[in-house]
């Protein structure tokens, strides 16, 4: 597999009243084409800033990000990004809200109204095209805003717990939707969450980071196969042992008194 994410030496600092702060410290990580990658950690360990840095929104204090062979320097384009709060607008239709990127980059109507057919048929909403997100349960709002990011057609997708504010069954429901969305459209994943069973589920390798200075610590390669049953990859020894491999790491910061 060919490198989509090549990070280097990259650091965050931040500099206020009381002095500078090291968000990050010297982060060395190349993400694959076609991975799905999660990060965990403590919180205030930069894991949500080193996305926020691959997507442009904040800038790199030292060290580089390359994508697809091109530095990142500003807001990056070429990643869709989803975080726990959708941007679903109250006052437009579902079919409204999933254009709505479209919209923006100027993209004719005829392709717009075909796109975002596919999208609603990809997330499982055909049949509520016109409806508003006030008629939508907390799951379907969810796909609409995954459908709206997937419309525009990125190759990599950065997602900030986006699945943090949903309740036990519907979080498994949705992230049977998103593997299957990866599978199908073959994306790049870089997914946060706080959620250590939620993290091996999803993904094929979890990076845990140290608190801060947030370093990476320790990465696993999950060796449960492809496609997974979200409902039952708990019961699995695969899954156990990557839990037990995992929290070794991770309890070193909970006996520090930091949350995951």
């Amino acid at each position: 597999m060919d490198a989509v994410i090549d990070i280097r030496g990259v650091e965050k600092r931040y500099v206020g009243r009381k002095g500078e702060t090291v968000a990050l410290q010297k982060v060395d990580l190349t993400i694959d084409e076609g991975e799905f990658v999660a990060f965990v950690g403590p919180s205030g360990c930069g894991k949500s800033t080193l996305l926020n840095m691959i997507s442009g929104v904040i800038e790199i204090s030292s060290g580089t990000i390359v994508q697809e062979g091109q530095a990142i320097r500003g807001i990056n384009r070429r990643v869709g990004y989803l975080t726990q709060t959708d941007s679903v607008l109250p006052w437009r239709t579902v079919e409204d809200n999933v254009a709505l990127p479209l919209e923006y980059r100027g993209v004719p109507r005829a392709e717009r109204v075909a796109r975002v057919k596919r999208m609603l048929e990809l997330v499982s909403l055909e049949h509520f095209a016109h409806a508003f997100p006030k008629e939508l349960s907390g799951g379907m709002r969810k796909r609409v805003a995954l459908a709206q990011m997937l419309v525009y057609e990125p190759k990599t997708l950065l997602m900030d717990e986006p699945f943090g504010a949903l309740d036990a069954q519907l979080k498994l429901v949705m992230q049977a939707e998103l593997l299957k969305i990866w599978q199908s459209e073959k994306k790049t994943i870089v997914f946060v969450t706080h959620d250590l069973s939620e993290a091996i589920a999803v993904a094929s390798r979890v990076i845990v980071f140290s608190g801060r200075p947030g370093r990476i610590k320790h990465v696993e390669e999950i060796a449960i196969p492809y496609p997974r049953d979200v409902f039952k990859v708990r019961f699995l020894p695969e899954f156990e042992r990557a839990y037990e491999s995992l929290w070794q790491e991770l309890a070193p910061e909970i006996e520090r008194g930091e949350d995951l």
